[in-house]
This record gives C-alpha cells, sequence and structure tokens, in this order.
C-alpha cells in the first residue's frame, strides 16, 4: 500500500454488472429478463447481472452472472460477444448503497431457453416493447443499449447471422425493420444490399418461393465482409 494512503478516508461503494441481451424471435425483438429473487425489487423484473467479485474483472464478472442468472452453460455464454455499453454512477440508482454498473449489450442469433438460476426467480425472452416498469434504471440501460445494437446493424454484417443460411432480401430486410422498428423502402433496400461490397453473395440454383403471391425471390448467403462499407443508415422519421 502506498505511504500515507487511507482507503478508510473514502466512502466505500459497490461496483456491479448489468446485461442487456437482445435477439429476434417470431419476428419481433426480444431482450433477455430476470425476476429478481431477492430485496430490493423482489418479484419485479431486471436485467440479468450482479456483483462483481474481489478476484475477477467485469467482463468476467457478466459472463458469470449471465450464465448463473440465465441458467445458461459456461461454453454458450464464453461464445457470447459481449460488448461494454457504458458506465451507470448515479448516487441514487440503488437503495443499497452507492453502486456503480458496468453495462454491456449483446446481439444475439439464438440461446436456450433461459431458467432462473441465483439470485433471480425466473428468467425469459421479453418483446422489447412489453419489457416496462423494470427495477433500477434498467429501463434507462435498456433504451441505451437498443440504441447501440441498432448502431451495429449500421455498420457491421450482423443482420445476416439472424437469417437462414440461404436467406431472401425480404428476410433480411426484416432482421432491420424487426431492429430498428422502421418500415423501410424495399427497392432502395435491395439497392443498397447489393451495391455494399461484401455484405452477401448470389446463391446458385433456383429461387425459393416466399409466402407471398409475387415470382419465387433469388436466394443470397453472408459474404465475406464483416463491416459495411458505406454503412447502411436506418432512415429518419418513418418508425413503424
Amino acid at each position: 500500500m502506498t505511504k500515507d494512503y487511507d482507503p478508510g478516508a473514502f466512502p466505500p461503494f459497490a461496483v456491479t454488472v448489468d446485461l442487456a441481451v437482445f435477439t429476434v424471435r417470431e419476428g419481433r425483438l426480444h431482450v433477455l429478463l430476470v425476476e429478481r429473487g431477492e430485496d430490493p425489487y423482489k418479484g419485479a423484473w431486471a436485467l440479468p447481472g450482479g456483483f462483481v467479485r474481489p478476484k475477477e474483472s467485469a467482463g468476467q464478472a457478466a459472463r458469470r452472472e449471465l450464465a448463473e442468472e440465465a441458467s445458461l452453460s459456461e461454453e454458450t455464454v464464453a461464445g457470447l460477444h459481449l460488448e461494454q455499453l457504458r458506465t451507470y454512477s448515479d448516487p441514487d440508482r440503488d437503495p443499497r448503497m452507492r453502486v456503480v454498473s458496468v453495462a454491456y449489450t449483446a446481439l444475439v442469433p439464438d440461446l436456450p431457453e433461459p431458467r432462473g438460476g441465483g439470485d433471480a426467480a425466473h428468467a425469459r425472452w421479453t418483446p422489447l416493447a412489453s419489457a416496462r416498469g423494470l427495477a433500477f434504471d434498467h429501463e434507462r440501460i435498456l433504451a441505451d443499449a437498443h440504441h447501440r445494437i441498432g448502431a451495429k446493424l449500421e455498420y457491421t454484417c450482423l443482420a445476416t447471422t439472424f437469417c437462414p443460411p440461404e436467406f431472401t432480401l425480404g428476410e433480411l430486410q426484416q432482421v432491420y425493420e424487426t431492429v430498428w422498428g422502421v418500415e423501410l423502402d424495399r427497392p432502395n433496400f435491395r439497392r443498397k444490399v447489393l451495391t455494399t461490397p461484401g455484405f452477401v453473395e448470389a446463391v446458385e440454383g433456383p429461387p425459393r418461393r416466399t409466402g407471398g403471391r409475387g415470382k419465387p425471390a433469388a436466394l443470397y448467403r453472408a459474404g465475406a465482409a464483416s463491416a459495411l462499407h458505406p454503412p447502411l443508415l436506418r432512415p429518419e422519421g418513418r418508425h413503424t
């Protein structure tokens, strides 16, 4: 310890992690929520998370808490790309004591049906539109995370991971519309996708008939690119 440094001269505070994990299910954007099994906010729904232990990093705590509270295997959680969102440090955000939270977010193609574990009574995938009345400041964290993943679809090829291995441009468009909450112009979307290098590549063979009355649609697969140049920016003022 540094000479003349007295840690007792500073008020103690805790560090926690919170996770906003999204997926697309049945054509709607869902977020992973847990029902709190302990006070404060016992019985309320919240984002998965918990306290950082003395011998672990925030990233390690995030994966541990996600595995515990959603009853997911360590292998499943280890394979997720968790992106640090921001730090939340308002003095009164937790009624127990001063708590600073490091929030993480992820947009995942699919996960097993979650079960409660740790200090979470239950866990479930909840449509984003229904995620209201959350504990602590988790609605604020959720809104910030939703904005972040929307931006990731603008600059990366992440949307293709939510489609079948071979997909139509209509299916890809539906992913964007689901996450962004906007209605996209079909010809304009098609033009942008096909002129973005490495975004998608055509699949040889017959087209696939979709549910509509139109002609069968051409099939594509994910291209070699990981980032979009130029980005596929969401339109302004066209929310559904």
